[in-house]
């Protein structure tokens, strides 16, 4: 803006160059707005015209000759909206660094360039007629063009990150509750299983299945069978810690890793048994059943979360099998999840499988 301006001014009318170089703060002001939308802030309308407002008022108060002082200005206004957009575009920690940075590089270089007139004025001589095919307009158009290009890549690339981040919360994140999925429960436990094996600590699994869901649905209907799945995915995690994982894994199934021994484990499964027992959710067609059956499993340090699931899926059969709503230990590991598989096609269908039992 600040070489387009040196440029036209001698062809060019001087409101005509007065007018398109606020348009061009108008951009800058676009750009930063636009920064800001990204990250859910309500868009500056002062700040949008600030910088033209700023710019009119210096022109119609200095000498129409200060050539020196009209340009310092200029790039001051640019560096500034260049400033904003980088702290703007800077200001999400979650992100992580290495894909943030040449978001807010971009910007905080575009203002350096464009404060040089300021910060190394009396080098840029002599001030005349000269000065508009100078090494200095030069490199100024030049480098407002590798700007331009430069943010059409950085919003691109914030775009894409985002359109990325979205996509793989969805494929890992189940809609009803908001807890993980099956795949995005096996994920994140395996990251826990390996910290806690490095550290030689232990770990348990817990499984959890809502007693009698299927009646719940056959007399509620499914709107008040998935209230009840939202309501004990919210008394899970307000009785698990915050290093707890947990997630739905099946329709009415749900399951959570606990990096703890066995013994702490069943204290927590009895904590969330009797949070849910206590509910006590009553509609217009009489009280609704809120208990729940968990099987838990513990292991030593390295054992796989398949291994795990099983032992803590036998334990949840036979909680079913003595009666539901209750809290039953794995009596141990299977040997091998290819042994557990044979076992589980050879025994009967899970009673929580069925209208009877479930």
């Amino acid at each position: 803006m600040v070489a387009l301006w040196t440029l036209a001014a001698n062809t060019l009318g001087e409101m005509f160059v007065l007018a398109l170089n606020a348009v061009g703060f108008v951009a800058c002001g676009i750009v930063w707005n636009a920064s800001r939308l990204f990250h859910g802030r309500q868009p500056s309308l002062p700040g949008l015209v600030m910088g033209a407002i700023v710019w009119i008022a210096a022109v119609m108060t200095l000498n129409p000759h200060a050539v020196a002082p009209r340009m310092m200005i200029g790039a001051a206004i640019v560096a500034v909206y260049a400033a904003l957009t980088a702290a703007e575009l800077g200001s999400e920690r979650r992100r992580k660094l290495q894909r943030r940075w040449p978001a807010a590089t971009v910007p905080v270089l575009h203002g350096f360039v464009l404060l040089l007139p300021i910060l190394v004025g009396s080098w840029l001589r002599p001030w005349d007629e000269k000065f508009g095919s100078s090494i200095w307009v030069t490199l100024f158009s030049i480098e407002l063009v590798l700007y331009a290009v430069a943010t059409v890549f950085v919003i691109f690339m914030l775009f894409s990150e985002r359109a990325v981040t979205k996509h793989k919360n969805a494929a890992s994140v189940d809609p009803l509750t908001g807890m993980f999925n099956r795949r995005g429960f096996a994920e994140a436990c395996a990251r826990v299983i390996d910290r806690e094996a490095n550290a030689g600590r232990p770990v348990t699994v817990l499984i959890c299945d809502i007693d009698h869901f299927k009646s719940i649905n056959d007399r509620f209907g499914h709107p008040a069978g998935d209230e009840i799945l939202k309501l004990f995915a919210t008394v899970m995690i307000a009785n698990l810690r915050i290093s707890d994982l947990s997630g739905r894994i099946g329709g009415e199934e749900f399951a959570a890793l606990l990096p703890c021994p066995l013994e702490e484990g069943l204290v927590a499964a009895e904590r969330v048994r009797e949070a849910f027992a206590a509910s006590d959710i009553v509609v217009e067609e009489g009280a609704v059943d809120t208990t729940v059956s968990i099987g838990v499993a513990g292991g030593p340090a390295g054992t796989e979360l398949e291994v795990l699931l099983a032992a803590a899926d036998t334990a949840l059969y036979q909680a079913k099998r003595a009666g539901r709503n209750r809290v039953q230990a794995a009596e141990e590991l299977p040997l091998s999840l290819e042994n557990w598989r044979r076992k589980s096609a050879a025994r009967p269908t899970p009673a929580r499988a069925q209208p009877a039992l479930a």
